[in-house]
Order: C-alpha cells, then sequence, then structure tokens
C-alpha cells in the first residue's frame, strides 16, 4: 500500500515537473526571436549557463591546482596569434554593426528591434550571435593568466564581467537580436579593437614597451563606453518606440555597476599608486 502511494507520489510529482517544463518552453517560444531560435545553443540557456559554470570552475580551482607545482607557460606566439585575432573579430563585427543598421538606418535615440526576415534586419540578428560566440572566446583571456600565473590578474572584475556577459548576449540573441541594445555592442567592438591590439603589442616582447606608453588610458576608454552606454539607454526612458523599456533599465544598471567597478579599478591602480608617501 505505501510503495503504491510513494508510486502514484511520484508520478505526480513527474507530472508537475512536466507541465511547468512544458509552460516554460510555451512562453519562451512565444515571447522569443522565432528568427533564431533554432540557431546553435538558442534552443535553451543550459548549455550557456553549464559553459560559464564550467569556466568558473576551471579558473578558480581547477587551473590553479594544476598549475600549483609548475612553472608559468610563457606562451608568446599563441597570445599575438589569439590577440591578434581578436582585433580582427572586432573589426568585422564593428563593420557588420556599421552595415546592419547604425551607419545609416537606425535612430540614435530610440530603435525597435526589426523582426522581419529582410536583408539587413537577418544580417544584425545573424551579428548578434557572432557577438555572443565572441564572448564565449574570450573565456581564454582569464585561461591564458591562469597558465601564465598572473593571479593578480583574475580579479572580482574580471571574473564578473566575462561570467556575465555571455547570458547577457544570449538573451540578446534569444529575444532582441537588432535594436537599441546593439549600440553597445557597437561601442564594445570599437574598445576591443584598442584593448586586444594593446594585448598583442604587450605579448611581443620588452622591446615594444616604449609603444605603450597609453595603458592606463585603456580604462579611461572603457570608462567612456559606459558613460556612452548609459547616456543612450537613459533615452528609453524618454522615449516610447517599441523597444523594451525594461531592458533600457538593465542597460543602465549594467553600465552604471562596470562604471563603478572600473572607476575602483583605475583609482586602485593608477591614483593610488601614484600618491606622494608622505613623511615627517
Amino acid at each position: 500500500m505505501n510503495n503504491t502511494l510513494t508510486f502514484f507520489k511520484f508520478q505526480e510529482m513527474v507530472g508537475l515537473v512536466r507541465m511547468a517544463f512544458d509552460r516554460y518552453h510555451t512562453i519562451l517560444d512565444r515571447i522569443s526571436d522565432p528568427r533564431t531560435s533554432d540557431w546553435p545553443l538558442m534552443q535553451s540557456p543550459v548549455p550557456t549557463i553549464m559553459m560559464v559554470v564550467t569556466y568558473l570552475y576551471v579558473i578558480l580551482i581547477l587551473g590553479p591546482r594544476l598549475m600549483a607545482n609548475r612553472k608559468p607557460f610563457k606562451l608568446r606566439e599563441v597570445l599575438i596569434a589569439y590577440n591578434g585575432a581578436q582585433v580582427f573579430y572586432s573589426l568585422l563585427m564593428l563593420y557588420e554593426h556599421l552595415m546592419s543598421g547604425w551607419f545609416w538606418d537606425y535612430s540614435y535615440k530610440c530603435q525597435p528591434v526589426d523582426y522581419s526576415n529582410n536583408q539587413k534586419a537577418l544580417r544584425m540578428a545573424n551579428l548578434c550571435w557572432w557577438y555572443y560566440i565572441s564572448k564565449l572566446t574570450e573565456f581564454a583571456d582569464t585561461v591564458f593568466f591562469v597558465l601564465r600565473k598572473k593571479d593578480s590578474q583574475v580579479t572580482l572584475l574580471h571574473l564578473y564581467h566575462h561570467s556575465l556577459t555571455p547570458l547577457e548576449t544570449w538573451i540578446l540573441v534569444k529575444f532582441l537580436a537588432g535594436g537599441h541594445g546593439t549600440f553597445s555592442n557597437l561601442i564594445n567592438n570599437m574598445v576591443h579593437v584598442i584593448m586586444y591590439l594593446y594585448y598583442m603589442l604587450a605579448a611581443m616582447g620588452p622591446e615594444y614597451q616604449k609603444y605603450l606608453w597609453w595603458k592606463k588610458h585603456l580604462t579611461t576608454i572603457q570608462l567612456l563606453q559606459f558613460t556612452l552606454v548609459f547616456v543612450h539607454s537613459a533615452q528609453l526612458l524618454f522615449t516610447d518606440c517599441g523597444y523594451p523599456r525594461f531592458i533600457g533599465a538593465l542597460l543602465l544598471l549594467h553600465s552604471a555597476i562596470f562604471f563603478a567597478l572600473f572607476s575602483h579599478f583605475y583609482y586602485q591602480t593608477y591614483r593610488k599608486k601614484s600618491k606622494p608617501i608622505k613623511t615627517d
């Protein structure tokens, strides 16, 4: 009798889970972008979440364990090739952002998502997917820090940024593949061209250090990036063009958090160190 009751309770639980799962997919299908629903990694957020969890496990636990009794890897040629590839990738996406709308067609005041199947709308949606993929490739930034034992580079800011952006960009492709929010992608591509160019030159060796006097200006450029995104997103609070204001509010919060984190990094790295030591 007890076994039968337990079996029925189990069946009931399975039914409830299945119902919740079906309802979740129904809601997801109803509000998602139908053009991107069958694209690789877009059916469910689970693969992306698992990649982020795996990334954090490798960086925080597995990597340090494996490197504990090993000398740091040099990786000079690998870093030059990787950063050069990221410069090229960012330049290509920058061009595509401009040609898909931001150069001529898009409004910088308020731009709705074009969910049609016309050529430019699909070009922008496709670009959003490649932008999402670029955030997965950037996991390698931190892997190289671990392999080179650059532990001071694996900061809370770095981990927060590299963990959050793949999830944000998955949401972008799944629900909002185009429109107002892609402005931040455009600006990010500009910044990444400069940033990865710096990293490529830095990897070439000490003889190139004289060309890297502008290192601290990288953070200034990143702060400018978040300021531009904040101002651009704030327009959604006062203008209605069909782009979700809720997403605009999230973009405001996102850019404000990153501005605060990067400002703290800038102060700790440059301002605090440059202060003269007081003597009696």
